[in-house]
């Protein structure tokens, strides 16, 4: 496989870095949030990614006759690794995630309402399918929805929904079937997050950021608002979570907070000497510099792999991808505190921190990655199955 950019694709992340660097906002830009900048919401974030629709790079792989341009999932690859690294919100949830299950599974009047107002950023999306006993089982969901006239009433509690506080619409999975086995109940539904039986409850972070626990009562949800077919949910999430795996744990911020340490290694000195002298030192950053190639081309074959527009999007090669880089962004993390010892606990801003506090930062806001999307564990579950054809119970 061909690692390297064609002419095109390097004069795209070109003129991305430029547009980003004419534009650049502190307001906008927050790279010390790493890949959950995403996940606060400004008029100043609105706005800007707004200017991205208008330029027509929201949907870039999406089909023409849905307003995209069908073009290189390279190029939607570059964009979001741009504004990840500059600390920008991302194509995310709302393009990557609900916008290519819609385009696969949604009805004409879904895709029709959500599509337009996706592509120019009118419309902000919370994920909901952790429950407090279906973390990373998303299959042992258990919000019941009950058939009822014209609709669905639902009922129960989704936790560690990060974005619904602010978001618009809540992209949720609920068991619609309790007689079947519990992969074949699910199914999927579009709700308004003002919705009358809704209540939100906000959760402190470890990393300083905000998540929600969400109660349902009586939540009505007309029939025109399940996605695709009852009971097919699970299959529209794992397709999801696949993308969510890929576009919400960008490598970019990964590689910045690297080049910070490589920035620290070649300036600081310890008892008078280089740090960049110390064998030890050059040891641990040459093995990092070595992973961190690693999980460059692991995102780049997980690309290769989704090139067909509108396709199924590849599992193996995004848990592979996940697995490696949010491990990877721990590991890293880890060594640079190492090498920057005591200095390097100050926190953000301080005037003592090594490369402005963002390692300590780091530290804690890096546990979240090797979770969300799915943890660890299931994605090596999910290799040792369909990469290494180990059976499920052995």
């Amino acid at each position: 496989m061909d690692f390297e950019f064609s002419p095109g694709e390097q004069a795209f992340a070109e003129e991305v870095a430029a547009y980003l660097q004419e534009v650049h906002s502190d307001d906008v830009m927050q790279p010390w949030k790493e890949n959950f900048t995403q996940l606060v919401d400004t008029p100043a974030k609105r706005a800007f990614m707004k200017k991205l629709g208008e330029k027509g790079w929201l949907g870039i792989t999406w089909p023409k006759e849905l307003g995209g341009q069908e073009g290189s999932g390279i190029q939607e690859y570059l964009l979001n690794e741009a504004l990840a690294y500059v600390g920008a919100p991302q194509i995310g949830k709302g393009v990557g995630i609900i916008g290519k299950t819609l385009i696969r599974h949604g009805s004409d009047k879904l895709q029709a309402e959500f599509l337009p107002k996706i592509l120019v950023n009118d419309v902000e999306f919370a994920v909901g399918y952790s429950e407090p006993q279906a973390g990373s089982d998303a299959a042992n969901m258990q919000l019941r929805a009950d058939k009822v006239d014209g609709g669905w009433n639902l009922n129960g509690q989704k936790i560690w929904t990060t974005s619904a506080h602010f978001a618009d619409w809540y992209w949720v999975g609920a068991r619609t079937n309790q007689e079947v086995k519990k992969h074949a109940g699910i199914s999927l539904f579009l709700i308004p997050m003002n919705e009358k039986g809704l209540e939100i409850q906000s959760m402190a972070c470890i990393g300083g950021d905000q998540t929600n626990q969400v109660f349902f009562t009586d939540v009505f949800v007309p029939d025109e608002y399940m996605v695709g077919d009852e009971g097919k949910g699970f299959g529209y999430i794992s397709e999801a979570l696949d993308l969510e795996r890929f576009t919400m744990f960008t490598f970019s911020p990964i590689l910045a907070r690297f080049e910070l340490l490589l920035n620290y290694v070649k300036t600081a000195t310890k008892d008078g000497e280089p740090r960049k002298n110390d064998p030890v030192v050059r040891k641990e950053v040459a093995n990092l510099a070595t992973q961190h190639e690693v999980a460059r081309v692991l995102g780049l074959r997980f690309v290769a792999a989704a090139k067909e527009v509108g396709a199924k999007p590849p599992t193996l090669e995004a848990s592979q991808y996940k697995l490696y880089a949010t491990q990877l962004s721990q590991r890293s993390v880890n060594k640079a505190l190492d090498i920057t010892g005591n200095d390097g606990q100050f926190r953000l801003d301080d005037a003592h921190a090594p490369e402005g506090g963002r390692f300590d930062s780091a530290y804690r806001a890096t546990v979240v990655e090797t979770i969300g999307g799915g943890s660890s564990e299931i994605q090596k579950n999910i290799i040792a199955r369909r990469g290494l054809g180990l059976p499920k119970n052995f």
